[in-house]
């Protein structure tokens, strides 16, 4: 890779870093397409992309952590079936077509999207217990989506945290990251058998992740629900974009 091009990848990983820190999402679908042109196979690309995640997710859930921004119960609900899901969709890939999954992905984003972008306060319904079936059947659903393509999904397990489960926004953000580092290391692993990651991707893309991870997890404190809500949203909005162009690209 040419200074240039690592230059390139190490502004934009940290951008997305930045982002996704603040919402609590990995958005490993905005890193994916500039991996897949620096790498020499896109399954390289693709277990350096779910390294980065990863990373990225562990630096902002230490800032989250924290600040209390975690629900451990819930966590420990979501996290094994998420897992599971990944792993499930890893052995399974190639089965359904990756531009079947992504395109669907894309259609529940946009629709996520603006439907958090147009919700008003009163629209925000959390729960004082938050609904762990929920957890368990939306973590598995999208740990297996995300298998299939290669990708951590966080931005599915998000507005299934804020719709279905019910938790508070800023701890919907923390327990989505948390969840995303395990799901991240479970795909990594599933990756390691056929194809090893291109580690200069991650060295690079990582190194740039980390500040930007703790940057936008600082920022997650100081909005409000409504406007965390709203952020949230308009994130979903530019990640299902991104992956309704991946799919029919």
């Amino acid at each position: 890779m040419s200074a240039f091009e690592l230059v390139g990848i190490a502004a934009w990983s940290f951008a997305v870093a930045v982002a996704g820190g603040a919402v609590g999402l990995v958005l490993g679908n905005l890193r994916l397409p500039l991996f897949l042109l620096a790498a020499s196979s896109p399954a390289a690309a693709g277990g350096a992309n779910i390294a980065v995640s990863g990373i990225s997710a562990a630096t902002a859930s230490t800032t989250h952590i924290r600040a209390g921004r975690i629900n451990w119960r819930l966590f420990g609900w979501m996290a094994p079936p998420s897992v599971a899901g990944a792993l499930a969709g890893g052995y399974l890939a190639g089965v359904v077509s990756d531009s079947a999954v992504l395109g669907a992905i894309a259609v529940v984003l946009l629709y996520s999207g603006f439907d958090l972008l147009l919700r008003t306060e009163a629209a925000i319904r959390t729960r004082e217990r938050p609904n762990v079936f929920a957890a368990v059947v939306s973590g598995a659903i999208v740990g297996l989506l995300g298998g299939f393509v290669g990708l951590i999904l966080g931005s599915l397990r998000m507005p299934a945290l804020l719709r279905w489960v019910g938790e508070t926004p800023s701890k919907a953000v923390g327990t989505n990251l948390a969840v995303g580092v395990f799901v991240g290391i479970a795909g990594l692993l599933g990756h390691l058998p056929s194809a090893a990651p291109d580690w200069h991707l991650i060295a690079v893309g990582g190194a740039a992740s980390i500040p930007g991870a703790l940057i936008g997890a600082r920022l997650t404190g100081r909005l409000s629900d409504r406007a965390l809500v709203q952020a949230i949203g308009a994130v979903l909005l530019v990640a299902g974009t991104a992956a309704g162009i991946q799919a029919f690209v």
